[in-house]
């Protein structure tokens, strides 16, 4: 037996289903979970000594590649201060200054613990700001697994008031309506209805949840029009996208500005972290100065803000946006090379260095054109990659990270392996 299946069979005594997170079970791709020992650069290694040249990427935080040094330093230096203070410290002020001097249209943030914390008191704060109970949010998107945003988050459903999830009360969800994805007249119609009571609308402006799927042409500029024209909010949930196209957020890539940006992930650098940001206006309706509560205690954490620092000055000083640029192109024409030349009709989509291979034809533009993927063929696919030392997020509906830390030679490898493996599905 090997050891992850030994420590599998373990934490399935003391954990529930053995995993921390449900994707980690591996039950979308039939095989024993792997557990990881460390990483390096682009390269994870697992308990049994095996190496894996891998796109996951953490779900996309390690922009740079595992341990990098210069923020495995700034974790080291501030653990050795003190692991957390539970009271204002110097770093997330300089953390906070950092993010609103590279997001624009971002005049203040507030620091949480977790995207799901993030897209929560956004939640919270626009129902606060406005007055208004309604929102809308878009089949197929996750904001986290606050109660409130476990309707049709990845399930197909498509009703408003019908949970995703056990455990959520009808009346938590009723006041949520659930639209496709990059159908910009569904909202436009359903907000000539709603438009007074609608407090806002939650969105990710690329969505990262059921693949990768670009918005449309005028898609992200139509929400906006449409919450100006009634007087409601537009949150982008860019827990995924912040910092991965841009040294700021899609936001600023797409030219569009919303009202409040939720981040996570690449602004820790690897540690647990969340924020929301955006007008001061919106921003200050937050206590302590306003009436919309929001608190935690591990908050502004001292190492996590100083992984985040040591990660967003990388960005902004060595722009390495070009290079994933390059070696996602390469990856792109090799895969469509492939596909061409065997006849497959599977549908490869890519943004900058976020890529997903769907099992189906494309283009996918929403939920339902993805739920048309085959994801059995899916599950053979990363299989048969992981037994070739290549490894991808375990599910069709999950989107592949290219790191700064990949290299020409590591993209030609894997695009040898997948032709290899592609040919025998």
């Amino acid at each position: 037996m090997s050891k992850s299946s030994e420590l599998f069979a373990r934490a399935q005594k003391v954990i529930p289903g053995g995993v921390n997170s449900p994707v980690r079970a591996f039950k979308a791709v039939g095989r024993t979970p792997i557990f990881m020992d460390h990483g390096k650069g682009a390269r994870l290694y697992s308990t049994d000594g095996e190496e894996f040249l891998e796109y996951c990427g953490s779900w996309g935080p390690l922009i740079f590649g595992h341990c990098r040094p210069e923020i495995f330093n700034a974790v080291n230096q501030a653990a050795q201060k003190g692991m957390s203070f539970g009271t204002c410290c110097e770093a997330e002020v300089k953390l906070a200054e950092l993010m609103t001097s590279m997001i624009p249209n971002m005049d203040q943030v507030r620091l949480t613990n977790s995207g799901t914390e993030a897209t929560m008191t956004a939640l919270r704060l626009i129902r606060g700001t406005t007055g208004r109970k309604k929102v809308i949010k878009f089949e197929g998107c996750y904001h986290g697994h606050a109660d409130a945003f476990l309707v049709a988050a990845g399930s197909g459903l498509l009703t408003n008031g019908v949970s995703s999830s056990e455990g959520v009360p009808e009346e938590v969800v009723q006041d949520v309506y659930v639209l496709p994805y990059n159908d910009l007249k569904a909202v436009q119609d359903l907000c000539d209805d709603i438009g007074p009571e609608l407090a806002g609308i939650f969105v990710e402006p690329a969505a990262g949840n059921m693949g990768l799927i670009p918005p449309v042409a005028g898609y992200l500029q139509g929400l906006r029009d449409v919450c100006d024209k009634h007087g409601s909010l537009l949150v982008f949930d860019e827990v995924i996208t912040g910092f991965r196209f841009c040294p700021g957020t899609f936001g600023m890539y797409a030219g569009v500005s919303p009202d409040i940006t939720c981040l996570g992930k690449i602004i820790g650098g690897g540690m647990p972290i969340g924020a929301l940001g955006g007008k001061r206006e919106v921003m200050e309706n937050l206590a302590p100065l306003g009436n919309v509560y929001q608190a935690g205690t591990l908050s502004g954490n001292p190492v996590a803000v100083a992984a985040g620092t040591a990660m967003l000055t990388l960005l902004r000083d060595e722009n390495p946006y070009p290079q994933i640029k390059e070696l996602g192109d390469i990856y792109t024409k090799g895969i469509t090379d492939i596909l061409t030349e065997k006849g497959l009709n599977y549908n490869f989509q890519r943004l900058e260095g976020l890529f997903t291979l769907f099992f189906g034809e494309g283009p996918q533009h929403k939920l339902e054109d993805v739920n048309r993927c085959d994801t059995e063929i899916f599950a053979k696919w990363f299989r048969m990659m992981c037994d070739e030392g290549i490894y991808f997020s375990p599910s069709q509906y999950e989107v592949g990270f290219i790191s700064a830390a990949h290299t020409k030679e590591d993209i030609v490898y894997t695009l040898e392996k997948a032709e290899k493996v592609l040919a025998s599905l």
